[in-house]
C-alpha cells in the first residue's frame, strides 16, 4: 500500500518577502560577488596558468584575428556599411567578451546572419529617406576622412525626420541606423538578463535555428551574385527580396563585368579547393590556412597594379580610413523607428551565443551562466553602438577554429582584437583597391555549412517527418519572405505542431504479453493476448480542453462502443416494450416473451464488463480533462461497466481529487485507481 507524503504548505508571500530583502541588503562581500559575477575575468584571470595556457591563446588568438580582417571587410556587404564598421564591431566585441562572457572558447564578434539583418533594416530606412541604395558608384577620392560620403548620394538628410545633424548623407545615416538599432537590442538582451527571460530560447528549437539560418544563407547568396559577376541591380527590400533579386539578375546577366566574373572564378575555386584539403588533412596541420587572408592579400596586388578598377570599372572597396572616431550617442529618434526590428536581432544574437557556449562547455567539461551570457551579449551591443559598430554574435565557425588552435581562454579574444586594432591603425588603407567580388567569394564559401544542411534533408526526414516539415517551413519563410518573418512563421509553426501532437495524439488498446504482467500497443505487437471481458485503452497524450472530443471519439472507436448512443437505445426499446405490456400484450416488439425481454435488453456487441484507462501518458488533466473522465465513468456505470484508472501520476491523481471524481471522502478510491494496469485487470476479473 503506497501512501502519499504530507507536503508541508509554503507561505510563497513570505518566501518572496524573504528573497526580496535578501537581494535588496547590501554587504561589502555581497557587492564583492556582484561584481565578481558581473566581470568573470576577476575570477578566472588571477588563476591563469600562464605556462600551460599562453602558447595555445596566443596560436588562436592571432588565426582568429587574421580570419576575423577579411571577414569583417566581407562582411561589411552584407550590412550595407563601410568596412571601418565591421573592424570597429570585432575590435570592441572581442574586448568586452573578454570582460564578461563565461565561455572559455567562443568567438563573438561580426556575424553573417546577424549582418544580414542589420543590412535589411539600414537599407529599408534608406529608401524610406529618399537615398539611393546603389553602392555600386565609383567611391569618393579624398584624404580617406570618414566624413567624405560618396558623391552619389550627397544630399543631406532632413534634420525634421531623423531628428540628427542636417549635414548627415547617405553613409552617416546608415551607421546611425546600424548602431541605433544596435544599442536597443542589447537593451532588450540586458531587460531578458535582469528579468531573467533565458528560457524564452527555448522555444527555438534545433529545427527552427537550421532553417533560419540555411534560409538566411540563400539571401545572403542571393544578394552577392550582383558582385560576383560585376552587373548593377537595384537592392531590392521587403517580402519576396530573393525572386526580386534573381529577375533582375538574370534580366542584366549581359551587363556582366567579364573581368569580375574570372576574379570570381578564380576566388572561388581556390577557396573551395583550400577549404576541402583544410578540412580532408586538417588532422595533420596544427592550424587552419589562413586563405581568406592570402586571397585578399593577391587580389588587392592584382587589383592595384593592373589597374582593374580604371581599366575594366570593376567596383572596388574604396578608401577604408585609419584610426578611430570619436563616439556618439545612438539617436533616440532613430531608435523609435528600428525598436521592434530589434527584438528578432537581439533574439538570436542571445540563442546563437549561449547554445554555441553550452555546447563547448560541455564538450570540455565546465559550466556557463545563461543569463551572464545575456548581459555580456547585451553589452556587446550597448557599449559598441556608441562607438560606431553594430550587432554581433558568437560565431560556430571561428569557434570551431579557435578549438582547434589551442584556445585555453578568452586571452585569446584579446589578441585577435589586437590584430584587428593593428589593421586599424595602419593597414587599413592597403585594401583600397580590394575588389568588392573578392568580399562576395569570401562571404559566398563560408557560407558552405549551412548550405550542405540540404544535404541532410533526406536523413532528417527519416529521423523526424515533423522536424524536417518545421526545417522546410522556416527555411522557405526566411529565404522567400524575410528573415524576420521566417524566424516568426518558424517558432509559430513549431509550437503548433507540439499543439497539434498533443489534440490528435495516438491512442490504443492493449493486449497482455503472454505469462507476463505486461501490456502493450495490440496493432504493434504480435502475440498479445486480449483479456476476456476487460479493455485497456492508452491514450498517449495530457487530457485538456483542446483533445477531449478525440479522447472519446477514440474511446468509443476502439472499444466499438458509444455508451450515449446504447443508453439512449435501451430507452426506446424499454419504451416500446411499456407500452406493449400496458396494452396486455404478452408478446414484445420483438415477438419475444416477457422473460425473455431481460436477454434483449443486454446486447450482444459489450463484450466487456470493465474499461482500464491507461494514464501513464497522462502528463496533467485540466478540468476538462477531470469533467471528461467523470462524464465516462457515470456514462459507463449506466451500462454496468465499471471504469479503472491505471499508472496515474501524482499531479492527475491530485486533479482528479480536486475535481470530486472519488466522491467526497475518497472511500472508493481504493476501487478506482491502481498503481500498475496488471493490478487494475486482476481486479476487473475479480468484479462479479
Amino acid at each position: 500500500i503506497m501512501e502519499r507524503k504530507t507536503h508541508v504548505k509554503i507561505n510563497r508571500k513570505e518566501v518572496m518577502l524573504a528573497k526580496l530583502r535578501k537581494s535588496c541588503s547590501c554587504t561589502p562581500q555581497k557587492l564583492k560577488n556582484f561584481v565578481m559575477d558581473f566581470f568573470p575575468v576577476l575570477r578566472w584571470l588571477p588563476k591563469y596558468q600562464c605556462k600551460e595556457y599562453i602558447w595555445g591563446d596566443i596560436m588562436s588568438g592571432l588565426v582568429i584575428g587574421i580570419i576575423l580582417v577579411p571577414q569583417a571587410i566581407a562582411y561589411s556587404l552584407l550590412a550595407g556599411l563601410k568596412p571601418i564598421y565591421s573592424l570597429y564591431t570585432s575590435f570592441f566585441a572581442n574586448i568586452i567578451y573578454f570582460l564578461m562572457g563565461t565561455s572559455r572558447h567562443v568567438s563573438v564578434g561580426i556575424f553573417s546572419l546577424i549582418s544580414l539583418m542589420v543590412g535589411q533594416v539600414v537599407d529599408r530606412e534608406l529608401l524610406l529617406a529618399g537615398f539611393d541604395l546603389n553602392d555600386d558608384a565609383p567611391p569618393a577620392l579624398g584624404d580617406g576622412s570618414l566624413q567624405n560620403d560618396s558623391l552619389s548620394n550627397s544630399t543631406a538628410f532632413n534634420l525634421t525626420i531623423a531628428g540628427i545633424n542636417a549635414e548627415c548623407g547617405k553613409e552617416c545615416y546608415a551607421i546611425g541606423i546600424a548602431t541605433a538599432l544596435t544599442f536597443v537590442a542589447g537593451v532588450y538582451q540586458v531587460l531578458m538578463g535582469i528579468f531573467r527571460l533565458g528560457f524564452v530560447s527555448m522555444y527555438l528549437s534545433e529545427s527552427v535555428l537550421d532553417g533560419f539560418a540555411t534560409g538566411a544563407s540563400l539571401t545572403i547568396l542571393t544578394a552577392q551574385v550582383k558582385y560576383l559577376i560585376g552587373i548593377k541591380i537595384p537592392r531590392s527590400q521587403g517580402h519576396g527580396m530573393l525572386v526580386i533579386t534573381w529577375i533582375n539578375i538574370f534580366r542584366n546577366i549581359p551587363q556582366a563585368n567579364l573581368c569580375d566574373v574570372i576574379t570570381s572564378a578564380i576566388c572561388i575555386v581556390v577557396l573551395v579547393t583550400a577549404k576541402e584539403l583544410g578540412d580532408r588533412y586538417k588532422h595533420k596541420l596544427k592550424f587552419p590556412l589562413p586563405t581568406e587572408l592570402v586571397v585578399i592579400v593577391v587580389a588587392t596586388l592584382v587589383s592595384h597594379y593592373g589597374k582593374l578598377n580604371e581599366v575594366y570599372a570593376s567596383s572596388v572597396s574604396g578608401a577604408i580610413p585609419t584610426g578611430f572616431i570619436p563616439p556618439e550617442v545612438p539617436q533616440f529618434n532613430l531608435m523609435l523607428r528600428v525598436a521592434v526590428d530589434a527584438l528578432p536581432l537581439a533574439l538570436v544574437s542571445f540563442v546563437f551565443t549561449v547554445s554555441l557556449s553550452e555546447m563547448f562547455a560541455k564538450k570540455y567539461a565546465y559550466t556557463i551562466r545563461a543569463n551572464q551570457e545575456m548581459f555580456a551579449v547585451g553589452f556587446c551591443n550597448i557599449i559598441p553602438s556608441f562607438f560606431h559598430s553594430f550587432a554581433t554574435s558568437a560565431a560556430l565557425a571561428k569557434t570551431l577554429v579557435k578549438t582547434s588552435t589551442g584556445c585555453q581562454t578568452q586571452v585569446s579574444g584579446v589578441i585577435s582584437a589586437m590584430v584587428v586594432l593593428l589593421v586599424l591603425l595602419f593597414l587599413a588603407p592597403l585594401f583600397y583597391s580590394l575588389q568588392k567580388c573578392v568580399l562576395a567569394c569570401i562571404i559566398i564559401v563560408s557560407l558552405r555549412g549551412a548550405l550542405r544542411k540540404f544535404r541532410d534533408v533526406p536523413a532528417r526526414y527519416h529521423v523526424n517527418k515533423v522536424d524536417t516539415l518545421v526545417w522546410v517551413i522556416t527555411m522557405s519563410a526566411s529565404a522567400l519572405v524575410s528573415t524576420e518573418v521566417g524566424l516568426l512563421v518558424g517558432i509559430v509553426f513549431s509550437m503548433l505542431c507540439i499543439v497539434v501532437r498533443t489534440q490528435w495524439p495516438r491512442a490504443a488498446l492493449l493486449g497482455q504479453i503472454q505469462d507476463t504482467g505486461f501490456y502493450e500497443d495490440d496493432l504493434e505487437y504480435e502475440n498479445l493476448s486480449t483479456v476476456p471481458k476487460v479493455k485497456i485503452f492508452r491514450f498517449e497524450a495530457p487530457l485538456y480542453y483542446a483533445n477531449k472530443n478525440y479522447f472519446l471519439k477514440s474511446l468509443y472507436r476502439l472499444t466499438n462502443l458509444d455508451p450515449n448512443l446504447e443508453a439512449a437505445r435501451r430507452k426506446k426499446y424499454e419504451k416500446k416494450e411499456k407500452q406493449h405490456l400496458q396494452k396486455g400484450n404478452h408478446r414484445t416488439a420483438n415477438g419475444l416473451g416477457v422473460g425473455e425481454t431481460t436477454l434483449q435488453l443486454v446486447p450482444q456487441q459489450i463484450d466487456f464488463q470493465a474499461l482500464v484507462v491507461d494514464c501513464s501518458s497522462i502528463s496533467f488533466l485540466d478540468t476538462t480533462g477531470v469533467n471528461t473522465l467523470k462524464e465516462i465513468l457515470k456514462d459507463y456505470k449506466n451500462l454496468n461497466i465499471s471504469v479503472l484508472l491505471a499508472c496515474c501520476n501524482p499531479s492527475v491523481i491530485d486533479s482528479l481529487k480536486r475535481g470530486g471524481y472519488f466522491g467526497r471522502d475518497f472511500g472508493s478510491m481504493q476501487e478506482m485507481l491502481f498503481y500498475s494496469i496488471h493490478n487494475a485487470v486482476l481486479f476487473a476479473k475479480d468484479q462479479k
